[in-house]
């Protein structure tokens, strides 16, 4: 058998990264990387444990591997995702005045409109790529349309965030194209926050900039980084989401075939897929104190990734993992983290998946992937699609 070796970074990885996450769960629960310099645990138990501990699992140098987005000034561009308490109970507390559960749940509306808005048109054609052409544009929109940027800007924000995702091969940390990206993208939201401070308006990024708790606000900066994790974070992961549930929907076409036949089943359809191969797959954390794991002591300062898409195939939470089936028992992933830190917007991720794949099969009778003409994302913490062209049959 060839040695265990892993790398996020590694090409092969991105193409299929569960053959490599299995090995890892069996023969190296708890995996050392010295020219990469990670720890890196892929069990459930232990994912989901060190998302509940941020004592022992601090976020405080933010959650990637890039040494370029690695150290304390990582909660300029991930907010209260590189954050610790007491800084992170603060934050997330002031954010959630902004971004509450009613302003999501009133986004439903919209959601449906700029679905249908994308939607009808690329049916019509018949052939269309899935991800340019719907499940980029529509988590993009919902987001802009969330913070108040406005239409004629969101293309360019898109263009700019895949940039930032994008990791070339044999090159470890976030490209020179990537930075100047996410420069961009921060002057962007920059020039919106002035903008909202002289003219607020109905959006997210004012009602951020008017939340207060006992005299405290946000700073510029802090509203800025929220934003930019938005539209990032947010964003991408939701695109990645529709894509992989498009394709590995085809790829099991008796499963497939129970959203197509009955839409609510297409709650079913996103939970299964947010399991069987998640869009963020790696986290990263600081081991803030001695931890001793698998017999083996992981010093203060290192760097430990959570294999999120490893844990979530893990038998043994999972029986039959590697299946791919609707009727499972899917309660127990944590695709969206946890803890402190489970992701603020899984609510309007799931709604905006939901709401996509319920209209997609209503209109949709049959479709097929050109699987040659795919092209998968490389980047170390988010797995998905570039390229998904598909051919439709008009419900």
């Amino acid at each position: 058998m060839d040695p265990l070796l892993y790398s996020p970074y590694d090409y092969a990885v991105h193409e299929d990264p569960y053959p490599i996450y299995a090995r890892l769960r069996e023969e190296a629960p708890l995996y050392r990387s010295d020219d990469l310099d990670f720890w890196a645990v892929s069990r459930h138990a232990d994912v989901a444990g060190a998302f509940r501990d941020h004592q022992r699992f601090s976020n405080a140098n933010g959650v990637s591997l890039d040494p370029s987005a690695w150290g304390p000034a990582a909660h300029r561009t991930m907010s209260f995702l590189a954050l610790d308490p007491p800084s992170h109970t603060r934050m997330r507390s002031l954010v959630a005045k902004g971004f509450t559960p009613r302003r999501v749940r009133e986004l439903e509306g919209g959601i449906l409109r700029l679905t249908e808005r994308h939607l009808a048109p690329t049916v019509a054609r018949g052939d269309f790529d899935f991800v340019a052409d719907f499940a980029g544009r529509l988590p993009m929109d919902v987001v802009c349309e969330l913070m108040g940027v406005p239409e004629a800007d969101r293309d360019e924000l898109r263009r700019l965030a895949d940039l930032v995702m994008h990791r070339e091969d044999g090159l470890f940390d976030v490209p020179v194209a990537g930075m100047e990206a996410a420069l961009t993208l921060i002057g962007y939201y920059q020039d919106l926050v002035t903008d909202r401070q002289a003219r607020p308006g109905s959006d997210l990024t004012s009602a951020l900039l008017a939340a207060e708790e006992g005299g405290d606000r946000l700073t510029e900066e802090e509203v800025v980084a929220f934003l930019f994790l938005m539209v990032v974070a947010g964003n991408e992961t939701t695109t990645k989401l529709l894509a992989n549930a498009l394709y590995w929907g085809w790829r099991h076409p008796a499963e497939l075939a129970k959203p197509m036949r009955d839409p609510g089943r297409v709650t079913d359809w996103v939970e299964e897929t947010l399991r069987f191969d998640a869009s963020s797959q790696i986290l990263a954390r600081t081991v803030a104190t001695d931890t001793e794991l698998y017999g083996t002591t992981v010093p203060a300062g290192d760097r430990l990734l959570l294999l999120v898409g490893a844990a979530n195939r893990d038998p043994r939470v999972f029986d039959d993992p590697d299946r791919y089936d609707l009727d499972r028992d899917t309660s127990q992933l944590i695709s969206f983290g946890g803890g402190r830190h489970f992701c603020l917007g899984a609510n309007l991720a799931r709604l905006e998946a939901r709401i996509a794949l319920t209209e997609f099969v209503r209109r949709v009778r049959h479709y097929d992937v050109d699987e040659g003409g795919a092209a998968r994302v490389h980047s170390v913490n988010v797995r998905g699609f570039a390229a998904l062209p598909i051919s439709v049959s008009a419900a």
